[in-house]
């Protein structure tokens, strides 16, 4: 009788316990995500593994929650709802199982209308709105990356806010499936979208101190 090789399954794969463990040429899923077990904050954009930025500054923490607060106002009443980092967004392409979903993004903030996405670990599945507020360590192969994913995935609108520049750039998806972008907002300008009716960012109190 030949003897059958037999595979480890997702629940017997052993933990990874620290950041050495991580191969950064190699391809990892979302199966492999979840077996980290260090503190250091990853992303996987298709595939491959991103550092995170350390922990946000004080002026990131103070604008997230000033473009949060006037979203979750805005949303009392309707049915999208809104989360803030940290929150694992998962973006299949062809199935929702964990070992072939190989894009776990972690956005600093997410709207999501459609609630059958939601589950206990996040978020399966495209946001209306992704905002991504950017900090000194995000590089440029990052953005363009995410930028691509997001398009790809459908999100609605892709938001950037940047504390440097004081400035808000938004990226709408067309009816192509293809992001156009919006012109470049600062102090003194506000934002709207269609998706949250009733919704206004004022840039001034956004950007202050």
């Amino acid at each position: 009788m030949k003897n059958i090789k037999s595979y480890p399954t997702e629940e017997e794969l052993p933990p990874i316990k620290t950041l050495n463990e991580i191969d950064f040429s190699a391809i990892y899923s979302y199966a492999d995500y979840m077996r980290f077990e260090f503190e250091e904050r990853l992303e996987i954009i298709k595939g491959y593994i991103f550092r995170m930025s350390p922990a946000p500054s004080r002026m990131h923490q103070k604008i997230s929650g000033r473009i949060f607060n006037p979203i979750y106002n805005a949303l009392n009443g309707h049915q999208c709802e809104v989360y803030s980092a940290p929150f694992d967004v998962r973006l299949a392409k062809k199935t929702q199982d964990d070992k072939e979903v190989f894009t776990v993004v972690q956005p600093d903030l997410v709207v999501i209308c459609d609630l059958t996405k939601l589950d206990e670990r996040g978020c399966i599945g495209a946001p209306d709105i992704v905002v991504e507020i950017l900090s000194p360590g995000n590089n440029k192969k990052e953005l363009i990356n995410k930028y691509e994913v997001y398009e790809e995935a459908g999100v609605k609108e892709y938001w950037i806010v940047s504390p440097t520049h004081r400035t808000f750039f938004r990226y709408i998806l067309d009816e192509n499936g293809k992001f156009k972008p919006t012109k470049m907002l600062t102090e003194g300008e506000e934002v709207t979208t269609k998706i949250i009716p009733g919704f206004k960012l004022v840039l001034d109190e956004v950007f202050r101190d």
